[in-house]
């Protein structure tokens, strides 16, 4: 599978069929998304595969948008993506690099959420990131640290839907040149 074919074939999956997904290739598809650029390489995304009792507790942390809980419920596992904060976007001295102050962590995360769906896409599996929970309750279930601080949640497993790919904007839309 080219690049191109990775990012233009992924959907955000929202329907997964019951087949479990092994550790071991949870596994492949982190070492894959560690790869993915970070300040400085700070590397500051970490992943929690949550399944079980666990699972279940995590999908009603979703009283902002009760659907999420539902897709949480009957997917095989979910993905809590966590980073560690107060290094991405800092000085050894504790002073901020840019003017986007802690800004740079979240982006930091986000682009590793993307290449952990892309890598999981590349194995046959399906995922939707999901932003609509209650933070400080998901925090709890998953018994976080200090430092440590809930990104997403990322339903993850075999597809059950081929969603159509939905309408996207042109490049003249998205695109100028400077000079």
């Amino acid at each position: 599978m080219t690049a191109n074919e990775c990012i233009t074939g992924r959907r955000s999956i929202r329907s997964f069929t019951e087949q479990p997904v092994s550790h071991e290739l949870i596994q492949k598809v982190v070492e894959t998304a560690s790869y993915a650029p970070s300040w400085k390489n700070t590397q500051i995304t970490r992943y929690i595969a949550v399944e079980g009792d666990t699972k279940k507790a995590l999908a009603k942390c979703t009283s902002l948008y009760p659907g999420n809980g539902v897709i949480m419920e009957q997917a095989p596992m979910v993905i809590a993506v966590t980073m560690i904060t107060g290094r991405s976007g800092y000085e050894r001295d504790g002073s901020f690099s840019t003017p986007k102050g802690t800004g740079w962590q979240m982006y930091d995360a986000g682009v590793a959420s993307e290449a952990f769906c892309l890598a999981a896409y590349e194995q046959g599996l399906g995922t939707v990131i999901m932003g609509l929970f209650d933070e400080a309750e998901a925090a709890k279930v998953l018994g976080l640290p200090e430092g440590r601080e809930l990104v997403a949640l990322i339903p993850i497993g075999y597809p059950g839907e081929s969603p159509a790919a939905p309408k996207r904007k042109t490049v003249e839309e998205l695109l100028t040149f400077s000079s």
